[in-house]
């Protein structure tokens, strides 16, 4: 790739049924996953649900970032019978991305997962997760804040010797926050690299890998340059 272009980023869109935007089925994404993208160097692009031509696509883009969205994961994927009642599916869009994801990290391209993106890459490293933090964690803090999105909700440690370390440098940051579940056991090969007060995992990589971070936070906000030196070295890879 010659230094005059800009590397192509893959985002993963949602899909809707309600009809606030359209009559019929509709994909959506928040603008400012493109222009956090656009401003730390690459060119976004949103990709269908088309698990049959997903190969084929996937060649054409640099690297991956896996949006997050109001809804669950099925715990049947990851091993669990009982579905809280909190739980929210889309079947296919969890079916794209697990598929999507598989293939860039066989063609060692870059991985990014955002919040629901994160709980994604942990189930494909078949890893579990927590279905409704305030029934599993004693004394949670607030991991759905109230205040908006683009303000900082708590903040996390990260651990040193992990590649979001050597990215942000530092070792508590300040991050937004939009879940109710969170990564319980990490997958085979995973590592955790960042957590909250109350014990929750908030970020999670493959060290074997050139590049592949889940992140529990929006950084697309730009809450602090921590964000945007995660999205700078997502970027970078790519």
């Amino acid at each position: 790739m010659s230094n005059m272009s800009k590397p192509l980023i893959a985002l993963t869109l949602d899909y809707e049924t309600t009809n606030e935007y359209s009559k019929f089925p509709w994909y959506a994404l928040r603008e400012n996953y493109f222009s956090a993208i656009e401003e730390c160097g690459g060119i976004g692009i949103g990709i269908p649900h088309n698990t049959k031509d997903a190969d084929l696509l996937l060649k054409k883009v640099d690297g991956l970032l896996v949006t997050g969205g109001n809804f669950d994961i099925n715990p049947n994927i990851f091993g669990e019978n009982n579905i809280h009642e909190t739980v929210i599916l889309k079947e296919q869009r969890t079916k794209f991305e697990l598929l999507a994801s598989e293939i860039i990290l066989k063609m060692d391209k870059p991985l990014l997962g955002i919040c629901g993106g994160e709980q994604l890459i942990n189930v494909l490293y078949k890893g579990t997760l927590i279905q409704h933090i305030p029934d599993e964690i004693s004394n949670p803090i607030q991991h759905e804040q109230t205040n908006p999105r683009n303000q900082a909700g708590h903040s996390i440690s990260i651990k040193e010797n992990t590649k979001l370390y050597n990215i942000i440098s530092k070792s508590n940051i300040m991050v937004n926050s939009a879940h109710h579940q969170a990564v319980k056991e990490p997958g085979k090969g995973l590592i955790i690299n960042a957590f909250s007060k109350d014990g929750v995992i908030e970020g999670i990589e493959d060290p074997s890998m050139n590049f592949c971070i889940g992140v529990q936070w929006h950084p697309e906000f730009f809450i602090q340059n921590s964000d945007k030196r995660l999205l700078k070295a997502f970027i970078n890879s790519c």
